[in-house]
């Protein structure tokens, strides 16, 4: 029983609205979204690219991304990943600068972004 309430209590953290972090169902990588609703240890997140998902609260965290975050984008929204480092942040929480590991560098969003 003190399992279950300390979930649902985990789960009261994210608030409507609050951006987070979220591991879909197989994926290795935590990708960008807004928390929607939470309800007994499951958090409704909406992906940056409008996916939904209800997921247990063990697979949401705090959104921590900033300056210096290592992260993996879709260079100019092609297919492949590659890493990279955050070196600017804009203030409407989606537009990023990154700095690829290779020497390229864009201006991105967080929805062409995922970390590991």
């Amino acid at each position: 029983m003190a399992l279950s309430m300390g979930t649902a209590a985990l789960a009261a953290s994210f608030d409507n609205g609050e951006w987070v972090l979220a591991r879909v169902p197989g994926a290795d990588y935590w990708f960008p979204g807004v928390v929607q609703g939470s309800d007994a240890g499951f958090v409704r997140v909406v992906f940056d690219d409008g996916e939904v998902q209800t997921l247990p609260v063990s697979q949401v965290r705090a959104y921590d991304w900033d300056v210096g975050s290592k992260v993996e984008c879709r260079y100019r929204d092609g297919e492949e990943w590659y890493g990279g480092t955050i070196t600017r942040a804009g203030a409407d929480g989606e537009s990023i600068h990154v700095l690829y590991d290779d020497g390229d560098a864009e201006r991105t969003k967080t929805k062409r972004c995922r970390a590991r």
